[in-house]
């Protein structure tokens, strides 16, 4: 086993399948001590009864490494804390929080219901929102006590986020807003020790298999050796940016920036804007195309 993440502490949501599950190996292969969290939920997040990360745990354990499970809903306010306070309880503090847990509920915008809108914002955003609010307030706790820890977050954001994906138009919004709140925590939290930063995982997993043809994607395991890496000590000096990952392909992603502009150094008349606004189209460069347009 690696030393990479010796000593180090870090919960994986949605580590009972998939990437999650390949990240949770991986961050154990290389030393880190696992809070293996997976609330057992079927593709759509209905309950399946279903205890995967039991089986991540024992994988994790047959290899000489440590982890235990955690079953928490992680956009449950409450759970959430809790899962934290397991991570300190059982292994003496925390270092790593990879946030990956979701399920899809893809439909076109005009078909999507109000309870499908809900619950896959629900899981993705406040998902992720929950779990690094109570991680942050740990941390930040610990920095002011004259303990402040090299921590690390790595959130779970998608092309279909930075790009726009047709027909998961719920699953697009919540995924932009991770790589928002990906930049807003990293500038708030560096005064602690704490980088986040958030990629996008290309793979084979049960959310994209049935969308379309995923033969030729990457496996799950493929993003977890970046998820390690930025989950390390070495990588604080990165922060607040999102990278995308597609087999052996690493993209870093320019996110929204300042384009071209023009100052007419008073307020602009609606009829004169035309023009102004083509020009300026015209003189950026064109943005990426959507997914399945």
């Amino acid at each position: 086993m690696s030393t990479l993440l010796d000593g180090r502490v870090a919960i994986v949501t949605g580590a009972g399948r998939g990437i999650g599950r390949a990240h949770a190996l991986e961050l154990a292969r290389h030393g880190a001590r696992v809070v293996v969290n997976d609330y057992g939920v079927s593709l759509s997040g209905e309950g399946t009864g279903e205890t995967p990360a039991e089986s991540v745990v024992a994988e994790i354990e047959a290899m000489g490494g440590q982890a235990v499970v955690n079953g928490a809903d992680v956009a449950d306010f409450a759970a959430a804390e809790a899962m934290v306070q397991q991570a300190i309880d059982t292994f003496g503090g925390l270092d790593i929080l990879v946030n990956n847990a979701g399920f899809v509920r893809d439909r076109m915008l005009v078909n999507t219901s109000e309870e499908e809108w809900d619950a896959v914002v629900r899981v993705h955003l406040k998902g992720h929102f929950a779990p690094l609010r109570h991680a942050g307030a740990y941390w930040r706790a610990e920095s002011k006590a004259g303990r402040t820890r090299a921590a690390r977050v790595v959130n779970t954001s998608s092309g279909a986020g930075l790009q726009g994906s047709i027909g998961q138009a719920t699953y697009s919004a919540a995924k932009a807003g991770i790589a928002g709140l990906t930049l807003v925590a990293a500038a708030e939290l560096g005064r602690y020790g704490v980088t986040v930063n958030a990629i996008a995982p290309v793979a084979r997993t049960r959310m994209t298999e049935g969308a379309f043809d995923t033969s030729a994607m990457p496996e799950p395991g493929d993003n977890s050796p970046v998820v390690a890496w930025l989950a390390s000590e070495d990588a604080g000096d990165v922060t607040g940016r999102v990278i995308e990952i597609e087999g052996g392909k690493v993209t870093l992603e320019n996110a929204w920036a300042h384009g071209p502009s023009r100052d007419k150094g008073s307020r602009w008349d609606a009829a004169e804007l035309g023009p102004v606004v083509r020009d300026l189209i015209a003189s950026a460069p064109a943005p990426e195309p959507v997914y399945g347009a």
